[in-house]
Order: structure tokens, then C-alpha cells, then sequence
């Protein structure tokens, strides 16, 4: 299951990359405007704070991303109805059209794909994903914890590493 995964990932990155060419958005830009539709779609829209975190990239650079996807039309800032000092970050028509045109295709062929299979295997595969994202997500935490950044061991001291840094 989890080659298929992978596989799956890898297929979805090359679609992705289309998309980005064909609608001359950059590859941050994709895995932003991936992100917003991934929250948005569960019902959880996400915040700049929230996005940031999620490319894991400055409050600098994730800024000047959400202005660019602002400006060229893709996304918009609503206020938090539950903190007027957030603002939830939402597609615009414009930015929903462009996903909907691309990606309207390839749910077709999708649901082609599965057409049939019985609800029961469907079901059972929503399950297996829904616990993969979960195991997923709870590695990226430990991954995250204080200490999975703990810097690795100094190389012992006689060895090639420790003299090539002794040398610098």
C-alpha cells in the first residue's frame, strides 16, 4: 500500500506540474493553491500562519505568495468570522474556474476508473487512505518536534569528516 501511495503521489506531482505550465503558475504557487483547497474542501479554510507553516517557507516569502496568488486573481483574504485579527485564505471564482477546468477531466476519468467497483471496496479504500494521511500526519509531527531537530552527532574525532572539518 504504501508503493501505491507513492505511486499515487507521483502521478498527482506530474498532473500538478501540468496544471502549473499550462496556467502559468509556479510551483509554490501549486502547492499553495493545493493546500487551500485541500482545508477549504474538509471545511477548515486555512490562514496565512496556517499555510506558512504548511510549505514550511518565511512569513516573508509566504506573503509575497499570497499577494502574487491575490493579485493574479486565484485567491482572496475573508476576515475570520472567530478572530477578526486572522484572515482565512479562500479561492476566488476566477481561481476555483481555472481548478474546475483543468481537474473537471480527471475526476471524470476517475470515476470511470471506479465505476465498478462495489461500495464496499470503496468504502474499505476511503479507510485505508483516511489511515495513511493519519499515520502520515503523525509522523510529519514527530518530524517537527523539538527533538527531531536536535543537529546530528559531531563525527568522532580521527575520522576523515573531523579532520576535513578541522581543516576548514
Amino acid at each position: 500500500m504504501s508503493a501505491d501511495m507513492r505511486a499515487l503521489t507521483a502521478q498527482s506531482d506530474r498532473i500538478g506540474r501540468h496544471f502549473a505550465r499550462r496556467n502559468a503558475v509556479g510551483g509554490s504557487d501549486f502547492h499553495a493553491l493545493l493546500h487551500i483547497m485541500v482545508a477549504e474542501t474538509a471545511g477548515v479554510p486555512l490562514t496565512l500562519a496556517k499555510l506558512r507553516q504548511r510549505m514550511d517557507v518565511s512569513p516573508a516569502a509566504i506573503t509575497y505568495l499570497v499577494d502574487r496568488m491575490i493579485d493574479a486573481g486565484h485567491i482572496r483574504r475573508e476576515s475570520d468570522p472567530d478572530d477578526r485579527r486572522k484572515s482565512l485564505l479562500r479561492y476566488e471564482k476566477r481561481g476555483m474556474d481555472l481548478a474546475r477546468s483543468f481537474f473537471t477531466p480527471l475526476g471524470a476519468e476517475v470515476r470511470s476508473a471506479i465505476a465498478d467497483l462495489p461500495d464496499r471496496d470503496l468504502n474499505a479504500a476511503h479507510r485505508v487512505f483516511t489511515a495513511m494521511i493519519d499515520a502520515m500526519a503523525k509522523f510529519e509531527s514527530q518530524l517537527a518536534a523539538p527533538s527531531a531537530k536536535q543537529a546530528a552527532p559531531e563525527p568522532k574525532a580521527g575520522t576523515t569528516r573531523g579532520r576535513r572539518r578541522a581543516v576548514r
